[in-house]
């Protein structure tokens, strides 16, 4: 009996390596728009994109990152300046977008575009800390598909959304999950509107990855920030040691998470944006697939359990 289960899983599995094998034809007359693409996964997927033979285009914030780009690709890549936090600039992108490609239509966009600060407890933030968060990593994301959906409707095409292991599950407070949750909500609800009409929604999960966003000295920096703010009241109920405790903690042990094989993640995107039968998600390093994906089904109370045991670690003065 076992040996005919794992015949079967073994033969499954081979049948789904060669159905997700096949890639789209044609690549040289498909565009695919990419935000954030000043560094990190996006510029390393416009280059990957670019040397498979798609027409990127690659929105940057700088126009350092505009002409890294440009350098460094084919005469086939394009960019363009983007804000996703700025909805003018959202519009002009879009309208270069449409005279871009034509009655060809998009084929598809990658919204990677993010921030991860501020991050800190939900008692040390204001509300205009979300909403600067929110502004680029839900709302832009919204914004930007909303302004090429036509476009990507006319191709038969795909919108993959960045999301993270943290839209699934929130170990920290402060906007970054609250913002990746409502990626996957949009997510979920744009996959479902768009079927009929031959558009793929796929979703990218990435775990902990050694990037500009996980950089530990920004991070502190950005607690050193956030603390100084703080009320001597709030201050006293931390505990005048917490900030070197988060130290510690991030030196210790953030380091050691980090993967530094950004085309881990690059290579989701890519099978995303290039297969003929995409995957509706993808749990992009290994701490994604054992750790964080496991962790978001089990019990609430398992879960708090397991998290909590780091909240112990920084346990505040008062209690």
């Amino acid at each position: 009996m076992f040996l005919h289960v794992a015949v079967l899983a073994l033969a499954l599995l081979l049948y789904r390596r060669y159905r997700e094998a096949k890639r789209v034809p044609n690549k040289s007359e498909k565009h695919v728009y990419i935000t954030g693409c000043d560094s990190g996964f996006g510029s390393l997927l416009a280059r990957h994109l670019d040397k498979l033979g798609f027409r990127v285009v690659a929105a940057c914030l700088t126009d350092k990152g505009e002409d890294q780009l440009r350098k460094g690709c084919s005469d086939r890549l394009r960019t363009v300046h983007l804000d996703v936090a700025d909805h003018g600039s959202v519009a002009a992108a879009a309208s270069c977008i449409r005279e871009m490609v034509g009655e060809g239509g998009l084929w598809a966009l990658v919204n990677n575009a993010g921030v991860s600060l501020p991050a800190a407890p939900c008692d040390w933030l204001t509300i205009s800390d979300y909403k600067a968060m929110l502004a680029v990593n839900l709302n832009g994301v919204i914004d930007v598909t909303l302004s090429v959906l036509p476009l990507i409707k006319k191709a038969r095409g795909r919108v993959v959304n960045v999301a993270s292991v943290y839209g699934r599950i929130s170990p920290i407070g402060g906007p970054y999950c609250v913002s990746k949750y409502g990626v996957e909500a949009f997510n979920d609800g744009l996959r479902r509107n768009m079927a009929p009409f031959g558009v793929e929604v796929l979703c990218i999960e990435p775990g902990f990855f050694k990037t500009a966003m996980t950089d530990v000295d920004m991070i502190l920096n950005n607690h050193q920030r956030l603390w100084d703010r703080l009320s001597q009241d709030l201050k006293d109920d931390y505990g005048s040691d917490y900030l070197a405790k988060v130290e510690l903690m991030l030196k210790s042990r953030l380091v050691n998470m980090l993967d530094g094989d950004l085309m881990k993640v690059v290579n989701c995107m890519e099978h995303a944006v290039a297969a003929v039968h995409p995957r509706t998600r993808y749990s992009a390093g290994w701490d994604a697939k054992l750790f964080w994906l496991p962790l978001s089904y089990m019990p609430t109370c398992v879960a708090d359990r397991i998290l909590s045991k780091e909240a112990i670690k920084l346990k505040v003065s008062r209690i």
